[in-house]
């Protein structure tokens, strides 16, 4: 059973999503405010968290920069909850390594489709073991492991499904919107611009092996060696 981390503090939204959670075979977690949250993530490490960008105590936004910048909790996959108009808000988040955003008010199906897609694109990560070099990246699906020039960088579940993506069907060009089916999943919601947030931070913590990705304009991207 996978355990989902609810941080919320509207108690009545929190408990109504705990309640669907469970109904749909996962285990809740709840806690209403950033630091109670960022804690229990941080110690009992679960499977998904769902996160509130309003918080007391600590912003969802610091929540998410911190464990998506430590490695241990780096691969969590995170879904933000925003407000109606925080658009800078959502575009910050995706920016420090939220995987999918869900715009409040929402109905407990879409979030249940988010959850799903989100879990099955993060568990999609352990299919067929190998190891890919190409310039400086080196990919070993094995062990989960990114390493640019001797260095291990730590991605998020969804920068590392781009990732081993892009490199699995190297000098072919893939486009935004059959990024977004493949990595994202068919149910997704979103638009293409999330897949170019995700490919720009992606190659900045490539750093040099960053510009093995290239944009086709007006098309989507592709994975080359120089």
């Amino acid at each position: 059973m996978r355990t989902i981390l609810i941080i919320e503090d509207e108690k009545d939204l929190a408990e109504l999503l705990a309640f669907h959670l469970e109904k749909e075979g996962f285990r809740p977690a709840l806690a209403h405010d950033g630091i109670t949250g960022l804690a229990e993530a941080r110690a009992n490490l679960p499977d998904m968290i769902i996160l509130d960008l309003m918080l007391p105590g600590m912003m969802g936004t610091e929540v998410c920069r911190l464990l998506k910048g430590a490695e241990k909790t780096a691969r969590i996959p995170i879904i933000m909850l925003t407000a109606k108009g925080e658009e800078i808000d959502r575009v910050v988040g995706l920016e420090l390594g939220a995987d999918d955003y869900v715009v409040k008010p929402f109905s407990t199906r879409e979030l249940l489709l988010r959850v799903r897609a989100v879990l099955r694109r993060s568990g999609a990560e352990a299919e067929a073991p190998q190891t890919v070099q190409i310039g400086p990246v080196l990919i070993d699906m094995e062990r989960h492991l990114v390493m640019v020039s001797g260095e291990e960088i730590a991605l998020t579940s969804t920068e590392y499904k781009l990732l081993t993506y892009l490199a699995q069907r190297l000098g072919r060009v893939q486009s935004r919107e059959h990024l977004l089916q493949e990595v994202w999943g068919y149910n997704y919601l979103g638009d293409t611009r999330t897949v170019d947030t995700h490919l720009t931070r992606l190659r900045t913590k490539l750093k040099e092996g960053g510009d093995l990705i290239k944009t086709v304009r007006g098309f989507g991207y592709k994975m080359e060696e120089s």
